[in-house]
């Protein structure tokens, strides 16, 4: 099947792929643009996995202070070298998450890290408010496992929707950059400072 170029170039700007991997991919999908972000995103994501096993011990502390100087987020992200560390696409990644840390106030990084406590507490509530309105205890475990999963997609980082595109998540952002950069990539830790308030939040 004939590709146009400029369908190529298209695909190019939109993933960051190369340009035979976005041929293959047009190729794979009929010429379908979105499908074929979708054939690159899942390539993209296999490869994710392989390097997801090496270590990240490089990296930068980044900081980002929001509009007015009454909001900021420190953000350590890390990376396998310091040649990666040091490049344009790796300082884009790590704005961007730290907006998403700015604007949504996550808890944690990932689901592992909220304190199991608290996530009891937080069940025992989702309960006892599905009782309050008359739910059949048959399924109030259902709905309880429901609002646990709403609750993780709130406030772990990485499985927030992403604030400039909400049909992916961090994680998804995160996958992406491994694919286009070549290493294995790790939030390790952020804290997020707003006047007035007291920081909860942020693995440190």
């Amino acid at each position: 099947m004939s590709i146009d170029a400029a369908v190529v170039k298209n695909l190019r700007e939109k993933t960051g792929a190369g340009m035979m991997d976005c041929k293959k991919a047009l190729v794979e999908t009929a010429g379908d643009i979105e499908k074929a972000i979708d054939f690159l995103r899942k390539s993209g994501i296999s490869k994710a996995e392989k390097k997801g096993e090496r270590t990240a011990k490089e990296g930068l502390v980044f900081s980002y202070i929001h509009h007015g100087g009454r909001l900021g987020v420190l953000l350590e992200l890390n990376c396998e070298t310091d040649f990666v560390a040091k490049t344009d696409g790796f300082s884009d990644l790590a704005n961007n998450i730290s907006m998403q840390i700015a604007a949504t106030n996550p808890l944690s990084i990932s689901r592992d890290e909220i304190d199991q406590s608290v996530l009891d507490r937080e069940k025992e509530i989702f309960a006892d408010q599905a009782k309050e309105s008359g739910k059949p205890e048959n399924i109030i475990d259902k709905i309880v496992d429901g609002k646990v999963e709403k609750y993780f997609a709130e406030s772990c980082l990485l499985e927030q929707q992403y604030i400039k595109d909400p049909d992916r998540k961090v994680f998804d952002l995160i996958t992406e950059s491994v694919a286009t950069l070549g290493e294995n990539i790790v939030i390790n830790r952020f804290i997020r400072f707003a006047i007035g308030e007291t920081s909860l939040n942020g693995k440190s």
